[in-house]
């Protein structure tokens, strides 16, 4: 296939489309890096609070400990019976449990099993923060013992530092729900295009189609045109035209399979375009048997066939080769590859291939390629993609159809 890739101007707005996705993508990136920015700070903040909380909380202690007049009631019940959020525990320097608040231990459990809790919870404050600790002095000022407090998060800051992740896991998930929903929404109205066009263009071709085969009627009369083979060529075309027409009455409806001959329908596709495609283009059909069978729609997959053929004379310009092989594969599937000795496609345009608005001329829509995807993968739940393609080498196109046992 020629390597020059456009987009019509009707087209563009896919395009547009994919780089709209990618400013809104770029936009929710950074509205979620600005919210994590801001409660991680707002977190920070917090854990200073509770941190100068702890350190009043173990200065009351200290103080509750070595004071002994009228203001240790004031302190116990303003400061140290205030903390109601923050975990703590408070152990001598033998680390020995003494004091616990905000911790949750249930009243049922025997005291091993509180032990237990108790101590896993020092060990997990431990590596959360380092302790306060709080000097034990005597009468004369001087310190003979400590004692430590540990604490951890409360309840909630901790809520708070999984919130961001949180929102955004759930906005994550309503976006894609509403990813599905746009989708979902464009591709139906995409196919109500597409039908609406096809059954236009098939109801468009009935009329002068009839016209001509009147005409055909009156020249078949004419012995000099008879002769000449020029109604026979006539009626070819005239045939051909009814075929187009029937394409286009099918889509939108579901076609109706049935089991051919593939070996006998693509000799007919070539049958018509050789005499209609440059001399110096030679159109091969190779097959190990002649009666391999798949389960297709044939005026519909004649259209694939052809738009792949015509694209392949495109690409080759006006001459060359096109091959093209039927095989049986395992689980009970028919390959047709389609060769050509074209320009090939760039690895870079690979995955536009298929994409409507993908054109290798000047002129012309890039809807050929688009259909036949449409047609082999939703009509025929088949498949067609590249199978390889070389730059100045040439390009192979491969249907996987589902074979019928013949």
């Amino acid at each position: 296939m020629d390597k020059r890739y456009s987009l019509p101007s009707s087209m563009e707005f896919y395009q547009d489309n994919t780089n709209l996705k990618w400013i809104i993508l770029a936009v929710s990136i950074v509205i979620s890096i600005g919210s994590i920015y801001y409660t991680n700070i707002l977190v920070n903040q917090l854990k200073d609070r509770e941190k100068d909380q702890v350190k009043l909380f173990a200065r009351a202690l200290e103080y509750t400990i070595n004071e002994s007049n009228n203001d240790i009631l004031f302190v116990s019940e303003e400061i140290i019976t205030k903390n109601n959020s923050i975990p703590t525990i408070n152990t001598d320097s033998r680390d020995s449990i003494l004091y616990y608040n905000n911790v949750d231990v249930v009243l049922s459990w025997s005291e091993k099993r509180k032990a237990k809790f108790l101590r896993d919870e020092v060990e997990d404050m431990k590596k959360t923060y380092p302790p306060i600790e709080i000097n034990l002095k005597d009468e004369s000022g001087n310190v003979y013992d400590k004692q430590y407090v540990y604490y951890k998060n409360s309840f909630l800051l901790t809520q708070l530092t999984i919130y961001p992740y949180a929102q955004l896991f759930v906005l994550a998930i309503f976006g894609f729900i509403s990813y599905l929903a746009f989708n979902y929404s464009r591709t139906a109205e995409q196919n109500r295009i597409w039908v609406g066009l096809a059954k236009e263009t098939a109801h468009q071709l009935g009329t002068p189609l009839s016209s001509l085969m009147a005409w055909v009627e009156v020249l078949r009369d004419d012995p000099d045109l008879q002769r000449k083979g020029i109604v026979d060529e006539l009626d070819k075309d005239i045939r051909k035209l009814q075929v187009v027409t029937e394409r286009f009455s099918s889509i939108g409806s579901t076609p109706t399979l049935k089991s051919e001959n593939i070996y006998q329908l693509v000799n007919r596709v070539v049958g018509y375009l050789q005499p209609r495609i440059s001399p110096k283009i030679n159109m091969e059909v190779y097959a190990l048997s002649e009666t391999i069978h798949a389960m297709v729609h044939p005026p519909l997959f004649e259209w694939v066939l052809e738009n792949l053929c015509k694209n392949a004379v495109d690409a080759m310009g006006s001459s060359g080769i096109i091959a093209i092989k039927i095989l049986r594969g395992n689980e009970n599937k028919v390959f047709i590859d389609i060769s050509d000795s074209g320009k090939g496609i760039s690895k870079q345009q690979l995955a536009n291939v298929f994409k409507p608005g993908f054109t290798t001329k000047k002129r012309g829509w890039g809807l050929g390629l688009t259909l036949a995807k449409r047609i082999i993968e939703l009509y025929h739940e088949g498949k067609i993609f590249v199978k390889s393609s070389e730059e100045n080498l040439g390009t192979t196109f491969r249907i996987e159809l589902k074979g019928v046992n013949s």
